[in-house]
């Protein structure tokens, strides 16, 4: 097993990763190179950085991917406060995400807490 598919924040980012993109699949079709391409880039790179983090030597270097990781998941925030203020995701499915992103925001600050 890969050693960041044993972190459990790197499995909750990827979970709401997989909801994004089921999400974003409904966005209207004008929104595929704005909203929809931003939000979906924001989740991959929330996973995607505690990947890389994983790969790198030492703990500071680690917490510095899980800053980015941060920062990411505080855009997916915006970007479905966005997406729900236009509409294009019901109040339900909002609540879900947000819970996803929440979760998934909390489990990585915890992990870059542990490391010092």
């Amino acid at each position: 097993m890969a050693p960041h598919k044993r972190l459990v924040a790197w499995q909750e980012c990827h979970k709401l990763v997989l909801a994004v993109y089921k999400v974003t699949e409904s966005f209207p079709k004008h929104e595929l190179y704005g909203l929809t391409s931003q939000v979906r880039r924001a989740a991959f790179s929330a996973a995607a950085n505690i990947v890389e983090g994983v790969s790198r030597k030492g703990s500071k270097e680690f917490r510095r991917f899980l800053d980015i990781s941060l920062g990411s998941l505080a855009e997916v925030e915006y970007a479905l406060e966005v997406a729900l203020a236009l509409q294009y995701v019901k109040p339900e499915m909002y609540a879900s995400l947000e819970s996803q992103q929440q979760r998934a925001r909390f489990l990585t600050w915890k992990l870059k807490k542990s490391l010092g």
